[in-house]
């Protein structure tokens, strides 16, 4: 299960690039339900998501290089490039912000905070450097960026 909200950056980090990062390159074989492919960095990763928007059910399976490879064409093109970076969020126990900073399909920066469960999400109020909440929008899951 996954439970995530997503904000848009009213204002960057400074100094991102002391934050651990790495570029990820996903591409959508199906967007209903959502069947993804994932380079994260060196790995690999084949990913089921269910509906819903701030809940919803999600399963990885690792692939090889050569399985990504051989469906990366089958995704027609929905490809989405972003670079990670992964920032812990002081004061907030372990939570960590996950900032994408999106090259394709068209430049967006945003960033995701995942809980352990609904209470924690629901109960989390966003430090002042997150932007507008976006978590509700379907316009923003990155199947639908595409």
């Amino acid at each position: 299960m996954e439970i995530e909200r997503k904000f848009l950056i009213e204002k960057m980090p400074e100094d991102l690039e002391r934050f651990p990062h790495a570029e990820i390159i996903q591409a959508y074989l199906n967007t209903e339900p959502v069947l993804r492919i994932r380079k994260y960095g060196d790995d690999y990763i084949f990913t089921y998501k269910g509906s819903g928007l701030m809940v919803r059910e999600e399963y990885n399976l690792p692939l090889t290089k050569e399985a990504f490879e051989h469906l990366l064409p089958k995704a027609d093109g929905k490809i989405i490039q972003k670079v990670r970076y992964r920032i812990p969020l002081e004061g907030y126990g372990d939570l960590v912000g996950e900032l994408d900073i999106f090259t394709l399909p068209k430049p967006l920066t945003m960033i995701e905070v995942e809980f352990p469960d609904e209470k924690t999400a629901r109960g989390f109020v966003a430090p002042a450097w997150f932007g507008e909440e976006v978590t509700d929008n379907p316009a923003y899951h990155n199947s639908r960026m595409i």
